[in-house]
């Protein structure tokens, strides 16, 4: 019978204490950004604080894996090689990497993981990167639970992590030059400018206007939160939170929302464990509606057709509904529904130009609010919270704790007594000391057992007290309190010296790539990177755009149809669009860009016109 598959929830930090409370909150592993070349630039992270980091994960048995994921040039090569070993030597489980020149580097043994900025999105591609070492791979967002399922059956032995949670880039990852092309900001170096959040016009190839002011590549949010145990069946192991810049609240009520879905998985499949040691136990009720999203959609999981992904009206967060507006009378408005608000709550709603609104509630009183700063909304119109202010305060204050089962055992001995603590992971301290017996005047057992549970601020949890003991004998309860006491620090220190850090060589390897050309889409931006490629067999390497931009380049591939969004697909739809091809987006200052159907490839490719 083969072992349990091991399944880690993996949380996003912006910082430390976002690492920390994921970690409470249930993480299995966090990602975090290095002190440069993530793909985050604005989330770095000092080497300090991800030492700390990587200690408090460490005793529960998490995984720190730091993100060092942008294209690197030449001249940043030696000081990445450097940071590495400097990461190594904390204890930092695994890098999360795009740019193949790092494997050319000198490299302590740690684990790399193939950013999904790596363009992971079919069979061939995952396999050779297996092959070449990466022991986990970042699959793409787009890909389809049967799509999924391929990749395993073709890598069993291949750690597969997968996006469950929070904001899509429009872009295939990797694949997305529109930042770089027209502010010069680089989306693989770390700096995208989020052009895909802007509103644009859409006209035909006769200049006729398709649609106005309208946000036609902002994607809903992703939530699989109902799909955890289909995409654990299809191979799954890692189950990924997005949000390295999002906010503390966030992180704790995510994490806690998706631990405990896992935990329920879990508790029916043996066949699947969960990857690190600890129980959580939460202030309040994990809700995901509450929380930072664009509305939400399972993307193409279950295939194309299956929900919503686009969010035209706004890229901004619409939050929970709420209900709808019956009549405005005065200064406040009556709310049909079923969640109350609370006086302090953001509101917000969609105006009758597809325009967002919002204002913040400045009293209530039953289904009548009153808000802060006058407000003309029709009858009829659906209203949302963004702002929680009752949520908001339970996660502003301290909203989990996170336990280690112990068994605690006190026995007499030949000299006196032991004390000894084995933990839910067969981790185990004992403490022995000489001491003369001296029966006490009253019963003994509950009043041991009760003065040994008290773990209090520890990592600890007793599940289970037993006294081993001949004859009622008594132990101040002082000299027991110290003796606890030492036994858990001894315990904890163990748990560190015994954390298990996979090693890995990296070897160089000589395996075909899936293709003998690489265009700039092959991201290739220093030496170390195109010696790797042609060791596998590549022929000709051109630059990553970053270094030689390509005037016709397709700057953004795309899953995600315009297209088909309005019903006017060849493939899936009857109905025929009355505008002629190609349509243009343009954008507020005038910047106009070329769309073009591959239905073949069933996407969509997005070029820069210049005027």
């Amino acid at each position: 019978m083969s072992k349990p598959r091991k399944i880690e929830l993996l949380a996003p930090a912006k910082n430390l204490e976002s690492g920390m409370e994921a970690i409470l909150h249930g993480a299995d592993a966090v990602y975090i950004g290095a002190p440069k070349f993530s793909a985050r630039a604005a989330a770095g992270n000092s080497m300090a604080d991800i030492q700390a980091l990587v200690k408090f994960a460490h005793l529960y048995n998490a995984r720190i894996y730091v993100a060092l994921n942008t294209l690197l040039t030449d001249d940043e090569l030696a000081e990445t090689e450097s940071m590495i070993h400097e990461l190594y030597s904390f204890g930092v489980d695994a890098l999360i990497v795009q740019d193949m020149g790092i494997t050319r580097l000198n490299l302590p043994p740690i684990p790399l993981h193939a950013s999904t900025q790596t363009d992971n999105r079919s069979v061939e591609k995952v396999k050779f990167l297996a092959d070449s070492g990466f022991t986990q791979v970042v699959l793409a967002r787009e890909l389809s639970l049967n799509e999924i399922k391929e990749i395993h059956e073709a890598c069993p032995k291949t750690s597969l992590e997968v996006f469950v949670h929070g904001a899509l880039c429009v872009s295939y990852s990797g694949q997305c030059y529109v930042s770089q092309a027209c502010y010069g900001r680089s989306a693989n170096r770390g700096a995208c400018a989020q052009f895909c959040r802007l509103p644009f016009e859409m006209v035909d190839a006769d200049g006729k206007t398709i649609t106005k002011n309208k946000h036609l590549l902002s994607l809903k949010d992703l939530n699989l939160n109902d799909e955890l145990e289909a995409l654990l069946d299809a191979g799954v192991s890692s189950l990924k939170i997005e949000g390295r810049l999002k906010d503390l609240t966030y992180v704790k009520n995510v994490t806690a929302a998706y631990r405990q879905k896992i935990d329920a998985i879990l508790k029916r499949r043996k066949d699947f464990v969960r990857a690190s040691s600890g129980k959580s136990t939460y202030t309040f009720t994990p809700q995901l509606d509450k929380t930072f999203s664009r509305g939400f959609t399972k993307y193409y999981l279950n295939g194309r057709g299956s929900n919503e992904v686009a969010s035209f009206d706004t890229p901004k967060s619409l939050g929970e509904e709420m209900g709808y507006t019956k009549e405005q009378r005065g200064n406040f408005i009556i709310v049909a529904g079923v969640k109350p608000f609370h006086n302090g709550d953001g509101a917000c709603y969609i105006d009758k130009q597809g325009q967002l609104r919002g204002f913040r509630v400045n009293r209530v009183d039953g289904n009548k609010i009153y808000p802060l700063e006058p407000q003309q909304i029709p009858s009829r119109t659906t209203i949302y919270r963004n702002f929680d202010q009752e949520f908001e305060k339970l996660l502003g204050r301290k909203s989990a704790e996170r336990k280690i089962a112990v068994r605690i055992t006190l026995a007499e001995s030949q000299f006196g007594y032991s004390l000894t603590m084995t933990d839910e992971d067969n981790v185990s301290y004992s403490l022995s000391w000489e001491a003369s017996k001296e029966l006490a005047r009253t019963p003994q057992t509950d009043n041991l057992r009760n003065q040994l549970s008290k773990l209090g601020n520890t990592p600890f949890e007793a599940v289970e007290v037993v006294i081993d003991f001949t004859d009622n004998w008594f132990i101040p309860a002082s000299q027991l309190a110290e003796l606890r006491r030492q036994v858990v620090d001894r315990l904890t220190e163990t748990r560190y010296t015994t954390y298990k850090q996979e090693l890995v060589v990296w070897k160089h390897t000589q395996h075909a790539f899936p293709t003998d050309k690489l265009t700039y889409l092959g991201n290739v931006m220093n030496s170390s990177a195109a010696t790797f490629y042609k060791d596998h067999g590549v022929k000709q390497i051109d630059n990553a755009f970053e270094l030689s931009p390509v005037d016709d380049a397709v700057l953004m591939l795309s899953k995600h149809c315009i297209r088909y969004s309005m019903g006017w697909c060849p493939t899936y739809h009857k109905e025929r669009s009355p505008y002629k091809e190609p349509y243009y987006l343009m954008s507020s200052d005038g910047k106009r860009f070329k769309l073009k159907f591959d239905c073949k490839r069933c996407l969509m490719e997005v070029s820069r016109e210049e005027q």
